[in-house]
């Protein structure tokens, strides 16, 4: 009896002192490659990915005619991602002469700024990913490090001298996949950032044909690379991963230009390996909900005058309102939502300042709170600071939404 009872202790306190998997997170940008080209080929790695999670068309370029549309061009859509805004925040307007509002923090900067320590890393052809975009070692990004680096290879021609249609930068993209799935075997950094080139320039130079459909395929297995090196830590480690590969943008209808609004630039692609919300499920996600959800995942906390800039929202875990809408009316202001659970309060907030822009706070001001099945309130106007500007969050228990409305 007595021995039975201390079994019983035993377990207890053997179920009491089970700590949780380490939790680690790996997002792959695949470059310029549609949602049609994906379907259509079925990538072996992209979609065993997704067959432990879910895979989803998504878009980028913001909201078309409106104060949000943003280019569709390759490192806008990095910055969409990293900072989970659109141009008319974060400021990157093209692939040169870069100019980032680090105000809006990064996916990385919101990692550093975490009490606990994490180990971030990038893998990448393009140094400007962590120099410029990332803002590695500068004051307005609080001199952010960057653990581990493997990248600036486009500026090695000794290693990797030019090739007839660009083939160096596939070269480029076999070392930095080789050099990413070895990293995350051996240092499992907690954040990691791939990025594949070569797609982009695939299509550039061929438009859609079997050149650019062989280089997708030859991409996947780069991926493919990257995926059984996280298996090999989840197998051997207390670890568990979240695996997202997605693209930057789309490409016009003969597939050798974006950057533009059509529906084949807008519309872009998730893969995940983990399961999803009903957002995802039943709505259209965008590249500005991949970094929330990524904080999601790994529990960082995000101060609110950061959190409430974000134009995205999480497709893991509880959400309760999605796509937020603004319809002025004289000098009232209609805001609408859809909601995923009716019950949850909806609070409402507005501000007639951009402060956060330059690095302040912007004064918000509490409305209302009403029930999420409610679908909208009217704000009236006549009851805020006189402005021709406002910004306005909801905020609920699991998410928030925000608009800009200029009058």
């Amino acid at each position: 009896m007595y021995k039975r009872f201390l079994l019983t202790i035993l377990i207890i306190i053997s179920c009491l002192t089970v700590t949780a998997k380490t939790r680690k997170a790996v997002y792959i940008i695949i470059d310029g490659v549609p949602a049609d080209q994906i379907e259509r080929l079925k990538p072996e790695a992209i979609f065993d990915i997704a067959s432990h999670g879910a895979y989803s068309r998504a878009y980028t370029g913001g909201e078309i005619g409106g104060y949000s549309q943003t280019a569709t061009i390759s490192a806008i859509g990095y910055t969409n991602l990293l900072t989970s805004t659109w141009f008319n925040k974060h400021n990157v307007g093209g692939n040169t002469n870069l100019k980032p509002n680090y105000n809006y923090w990064t996916l990385f900067r919101i990692a550093k700024e975490q009490q606990k320590e994490f180990k971030t890393a990038i893998y990448s052809s393009w140094t400007d990913n962590r120099t410029v975009l990332i803002g590695e070692g500068k004051k307005e990004t609080n001199f952010l490090k960057i653990d581990y680096v493997k990248d600036g290879y486009e500026s090695d021609t000794v290693n990797f001298p030019p090739k007839r249609n660009d083939l160096h930068i596939f070269d480029i993209d076999e070392h930095v996949s080789k050099e990413a799935a070895k990293s995350i075997r051996t240092d499992a950094p907690d954040l990691s950032w791939v990025y594949l080139w070569f797609t982009d320039d695939a299509g550039h130079s061929s438009g859609n044909g079997k050149f650019f459909d062989e280089y997708v395929l030859k991409a996947d297995q780069q991926i493919g690379r990257i995926w059984e090196a996280v298996k090999f830590r989840e197998a051997n480690y207390d670890e568990e991963w979240m695996v997202i590969v997605t693209t930057d943008h789309g490409r016009g209808e003969n597939g050798h230009g974006h950057g533009g609004q059509s529906v084949r630039e807008r519309t872009i692609w998730i893969s995940i390996n983990i399961p999803v919300n009903d957002y995802f499920k039943q709505c259209e996600p965008g590249i500005t909900d991949i970094a929330p959800s990524i904080c999601r995942f790994m529990g960082f906390e995000i101060p609110r005058n950061i959190r409430w800039e974000q134009d995205g929202i999480p497709f893991i875990g509880e959400v309760d309102i999605a796509h937020m809408k603004t319809m002025p009316y004289d000098n009232t202001v209609c805001l609408s939502w859809e909601s995923f659970s009716d019950k949850q309060p909806v609070t409402v907030y507005a501000a007639t300042t951009n402060k956060a822009s330059e690095g302040g706070k912007d004064q918000w001001i509490k409305i209302a709170t009403v029930n999420a099945g409610q679908k909208k309130y009217v704000v009236d106007l006549s009851g805020l600071p006189n402005s021709k500007f406002y910004k306005f969050v909801l905020e609920t228990p699991h998410n928030h939404l925000n608009r800009w409305l200029q009058k």
